[in-house]
Parts: C-alpha cells; structure tokens; sequence
C-alpha cells in the first residue's frame, strides 16, 4: 500500500474517466482527487498539493497544455502525465514543452497508469529530498531530463538565471535546447563544462553525473559575478571593447563575438586591434590571460 500523503489529482473532461481512475486509484491506496476542467485544477492545488497530475490533453476552454503551464507554475517539481488519444509526434511534444513528464494513450490502461504514477512519485520524492538537502547548503545545483528538461533547481541556481536572462520570458526552455544535444553526447564524462552564451552573462555548465536516467549539473557562477564593466573600469579600454574583451577571455571567435554583440566580423576585429594596443599584447591568449585574472581576482 502506498502513503497516505501520495495524492493523485485527476484532470478529465469525462466523468466516465474520472470514475473510472478513481476507482483504480483507490484500489492501490492512493488519494484521488478528481477535477472536470483546468479551472478546477487550479482552484484544487491552490488548498492541496498533489504529489503527481494526471491531466487530459484535449479539454473545452483551457486545454490540457495550457492548464498544464499554469500547474507548473504552482507545483513546479510535481509530475504531470498527460492522458491523450492524440499519438502525433507533434502533439506528444507539445506536451512535453508544457512541462509534462510523461504521456498515456486513451483508452486508459488502469495498470498502465498505476505503474507510471509509483515510478514518477518515487522519482520525485528521491528528487526533493536530494534538492532540500541542497537548499540548505546553497549549492548552484539543477536537475534535468535526458532532454534537458527542468526538473529542480536550487534557489541559488533560479536566482541566478533571473539575474542574467535579460528579456528572455522563458530562459529554461533557452537552457534546455542548448543542454539537449550536449547531453546526448556520446563523449559526455563528469566535471565537462558547456558555457551557454544566450544571456546577458555566460552561462557556465558542470556535469556532475547521472541518476535514476536524470542529470545532476551544476552552475558554475564567478564568485563575483564580474562583467564587462568590471573591464573597462581596469584597463584603458572603451565600453565596447570591454565587451570584446569579455567574451574574448571565454575563448569566443571574432565571428561569434560578431554574433553576440550584434556588429560584424569586421568591426570585432578592430576593436580586438585596438585592445592588443591599448593593453601592449600582440594576441588574444595574452589579452584573455589579462581578462582572466581581473575577473577571478
């Protein structure tokens, strides 16, 4: 039998499905709570935290993929199974972007369901005990899906991500498609690091391993969180070459630099000229070391 805390909330248009599940549910000791529509769904977890949703894909009014963005925002380490009769590649996707964690084809199997819900419960109780024990010592630690896909983070990690996003709405989706191919690598060891460059500041990743098919990685934040302005109050060099100068010391080309900051090749090579001057260099190395040892200072 399972826990008494291990409540279901169930999100099904049909009532026929609702009796169905809650029956099922119950049977295996589990807490159902059923709802008709989003609308409900939110009103529910406002009063009660279930600790797993299993939500209809295809409802009147609020459909399944927007009610499942507004769970997420209330319950964002709470896995959500998605119940639909839709099998297009397209639309088990956009479940998955929602911030689904798993799908079920209708009809319903009810050992199906049962056995998704114990392994996504389970996963998720592991997950939050690792994560408060994180909490308490402020690490810069996150949890991902295979696909790169949130599925905790730390305050420090959430803090930090908030501080360099910019006007990105949706930084961990920007995140996720930039970690997705890195951590399908085959190459990919412990302790390798992918620097994000889609935010106003670097973006430094640590690998740290993997358990249970999710990945524990790590933000590797300055200790001072030293920018380009940081630069061009050190050295006898202009606000944009400050700028060059930055992404320079994180091993940046011309070009991708180009690409950042929105100017040409061209103009980027300028200023690394005027920086090699203006700092009595004669290449990047020696203008990255001097970058380098102002922003770890």
């Amino acid at each position: 039998m399972n826990n008494i805390s291990d409540v279901v909330l169930v999100v099904d248009d049909s009532p026929e499905s609702l009796g169905m599940l809650n029956v099922a549910l119950n049977t295996q000791g589990f807490t159902a709570l059923v709802a008709l529509n989003g609308i409900q769904a939110l009103a529910i977890v406002e009063k009660v935290k279930p600790d797993v949703v299993l939500l209809d894909a295809v409802m009147p009014e609020m459909d399944g993929f927007e009610t499942c963005k507004r769970l997420k925002k209330i319950l964002p380490n709470t896995p959500i199974i998605f119940m639909t009769g839709l099998t297009e590649i397209d639309d088990v996707v956009k479940g998955f972007d929602a911030g689904g964690i798993d799908y079920v084809t209708k009809p319903i199997s009810p050992d199906e369901v049962i056995a998704r819900i114990k392994t996504h419960i389970q996963t998720a109780k592991l997950a939050l005990s690792a994560q408060s024990a994180l909490d308490r010592t402020g690490s810069n630690t996150f949890c991902v899906s295979p696909e790169g896909r949130l599925s905790w983070a730390t305050p420090n990690v959430h803090q930090f991500i908030e501080k360099i996003c910019g006007k990105d709405t949706s930084p961990w989706a920007s995140i996720s498609t930039k970690l997705a191919p890195w951590l399908q690598s085959s190459d990919l060891k412990e302790s390798a690091i992918l620097t994000i460059n889609c935010f106003l500041s670097p973006l430094p990743i640590q690998y740290l391993g993997i358990q249970d098919s999710y990945h524990l990685l790590k933000v590797v934040e300055p200790s001072t969180s030293k920018t380009s302005t940081y630069l061009q109050e050190n050295l006898p060099i202009t606000k944009r070459e400050s700028e060059v100068l930055y992404w320079i010391s994180f091993g940046k080309t011309s070009w991708e630099i180009s690409q950042i900051l929105d100017i040409s090749p061209r103009t980027a090579n300028k200023h690394l000229e005027q920086i090699y001057k203006k700092l009595g260099v004669d290449n990047k190395t020696s203008a990255a070391a001097i970058a380098l040892r102002l922003l770890e200072r």
